[in-house]
């Protein structure tokens, strides 16, 4: 008995997930590193460009992002994309030895939220319903369903991309989140197509972060993209066909439990990364006799440094 093609679209989304997850710890440590001999990369600086660890990063993300396009060639998208939380975990995880960064109690309870997730997943993820040739793949693009949601889709990216982002693209955290999620779910079911023709012709068949915090991005831009993926592909490929209410539910659970743990565990990082708080006093000396007063109580003390 073979391997079934679910198996081998999950084996290749852990292995997806791992290099990513990797690929982020190599960057940062090759930034931190060019930062010490030359201008940071944050303010302009190029010195990143000459690190091997920052090119050792970037090979091995695009390795992870190579097995994530083959993986959704064997698996539907409803099983391989919330996997991709998988890739926060190792991040995490490789964080705490690597960079020192302390995971807390809560980032574990989310690391473990987010596995009991992707098991309960694949355990009820449906069988792939793939194309048996491009004219079938064809046939799959062009139905109703599909070509409704995908002109509703690009609708809405015009509407955000013209209107809102002009006016509000600063300051609102769901416009460009929203335009990503949008695209990236027409993206994703296009690369799956593609894929599936290739695997078809192998076979013999000739057919934001710049301006709003990260641990506030990630689970958001998660939550969406994942979600409008899984609805595309629902609707182009059937994913869900032949399931019943029972199996469909219990994949939703996990996908809400993964969704939770990776909100929990940018949570707990942001929490940590946030500065220590602090009082400042000092003592005034007058002929009536010392007292203390806060910056509450007078005005701010300017302190020059000699530099």
């Amino acid at each position: 008995m073979g391997v079934s093609d679910n198996t081998k679209g999950f084996a290749l989304a852990v292995v997806s997930s791992a290099f990513i997850g990797s690929s982020f710890i190599l960057k940062k440590k090759g930034l931190k590193r060019a930062g010490k001999s030359g201008t940071r990369a944050g303010v302009g600086g190029y010195a990143y460009l000459l690190e091997p660890l920052w090119w050792a990063g970037m090979i091995t993300m695009l390795i992870g992002e190579v097995a994530n396009f083959v993986a959704y060639v064997f698996a539907p998208a409803s099983l391989v994309t919330p996997l991709g939380a998988l890739s926060i975990i190792v991040s995490a995880i490789l964080s705490h030895f690597m960079l020192k960064e302390r995971l807390q109690r809560m980032g574990i309870l989310g690391c473990i939220s987010c596995i009991v997730g992707s098991v309960v997943i694949v355990i009820h993820a449906p069988r792939e319903q793939s194309p048996s040739s491009v004219e079938e793949i064809w046939k799959l693009a062009t139905q109703p369903g599909f070509l409704i949601y995908a002109a509703t889709t690009l609708s809405f990216v015009l509407v955000l991309v013209l209107h809102f982002e002009p006016r509000y693209g600063q300051t609102n955290i769901l416009i460009y989140l929203g335009i990503c999620s949008l695209m990236g779910s027409l993206t994703v079911v296009s690369i799956k197509a593609i894929g599936i023709a290739i695997k078809l012709t192998f076979q013999g068949i000739s057919q934001a972060l710049d301006t709003f915090n990260t641990a506030i991005v990630s689970p958001i831009y998660y939550v969406m993209f994942t979600s409008l993926t899984i609805i595309a592909s629902a609707i182009m490929f059937k994913d869900w066909s032949g399931q019943n209410i029972s199996s469909i539910g219990s994949e939703l659970c996990g996908f809400i439990t993964v969704i939770s743990g990776t909100v929990l565990l940018h949570t707990t990082r942001e929490q940590e990364m946030a500065p220590a708080t602090a009082t400042i006093s000092w003592y005034i000396g007058k002929s009536t006799g010392d007292h203390m007063k806060t910056i509450d109580d007078d005005r701010f003390v300017i302190l020059q440094s000699s530099d």
